[in-house]
């Protein structure tokens, strides 16, 4: 008798050892992976992680402000993160595995999501700077971004087809957006070039403090890039105050992201919560009023995620 009982505990408490690891695995971490705090994608990343969290109530949601672009793809392929930002031309680069872009091999296991909004190459100087034009930037002190950072990258590659490189540059500094505008404020800098979308609180803060110019990126010069994820765009008369003009420049899409590892229907409801919530995330930054679903796949560089895939089948953007 006793030893039928000592079996039957056995079991049970074999049983429910067996269902520790269910119960652990169905606890999801969803770790949304954005850029500097002074930048666009941080308060999207931050409303974005708010519609998450009432999609997936038993999910444990968190924001990480990064370097942005290729950080947040390096750290997605390490299964760092679940959802992130980055500009299109990074994306294309890891896809690929460009070493000189900051990807040592291809990251295949990144998957997409959506496309989201472009991002503007604003070349932003003081007006004291004496800067006009590109070919003004010589000589001048500028800050191009987080080392890396796919704003960086923006920068080599304009300032490049511009016909210029880091050594024709008095001081080159690779700062985040809000440290930038502190040394600008301080005249410790001439210049400073940001990848963001219109109406960044970085340069928003900049012009409200001092007198600034926005510098043109002419069409030839996006021409000489070579690239196609850069597209001629307009930087609007009056996106920043004293900017009575509108000035033209290059535009490049961001993207949302994930990986391979992500489960399809934790993907399925960072998508719908996505489109489903937009109006949260226009109430965190205007850049998203440009986020559009018919839209959500244009230029996408890499495989869709099973579960963004089954998103879209269902509202009729991807067609049977």
């Amino acid at each position: 008798m006793r030893n039928r009982f000592w079996l039957a505990a056995l079991s049970a408490a074999s049983m429910l050892l067996a269902a520790l690891p269910m119960t652990a695995a169905a606890q999801q971490f969803v770790n949304v992976l954005t850029g500097g705090t002074s930048g666009v994608y941080y308060p999207l990343g931050v409303a974005l992680s708010g519609n998450i969290g009432k999609a997936l109530p038993n999910a444990k949601v968190s924001v990480q402000a990064t370097k942005a672009s290729v950080e947040n793809l390096n750290l997605l392929q390490a299964g760092r993160g679940e959802i992130a930002f980055t500009l299109g031309d990074s994306l294309s680069d890891a896809w690929k595995g460009n070493e000189e872009a900051g990807f040592k091999t291809p990251l295949r296991k990144l998957r997409g999501i959506a496309a989201i909004y472009p991002n503007y190459i604003q070349i932003v100087a003081r007006a004291d700077a004496g800067i006009r034009t590109l070919a003004d930037l010589k000589g001048k002190k500028i800050s191009v971004g987080a080392p890396r950072s796919g704003t960086e990258l923006n920068a080599r590659a304009v300032l490049g087809a511009a016909g210029l490189t880091y050594k024709d540059f008095a001081k080159v500094e690779y700062l985040p957006f809000g440290e930038s505008v502190e040394l600008m404020k301080n005249r410790q800098l001439d210049v400073t070039l940001q990848s963001a979308g219109l109406g960044v609180a970085s340069l928003r803060d900049l012009a409200t403090a001092v007198e600034v110019v926005v510098v043109p990126v002419p069409a030839d010069i996006i021409k000489k890039i070579g690239d196609p994820a850069y597209l001629p765009a307009t930087i609007p008369a009056d996106t920043y105050r004293g900017q009575t003009s509108a000035a033209a420049t290059a535009a490049v899409q961001n993207y949302l992201v994930t990986h391979e590892g992500v489960p399809a229907d934790v993907v399925y409801a960072m998508t719908k919560a996505l489109w489903t919530g937009l109006d949260a995330l226009v109430a965190a930054h205007a850049a998203a009023k440009a986020i559009k679903l018919e839209h959500a796949l244009d230029g996408m560089p890499l495989p869709l995620h099973p579960g963004a895939e089954r998103y879209y089948r269902e509202v009729g953007v991807l067609k049977n």
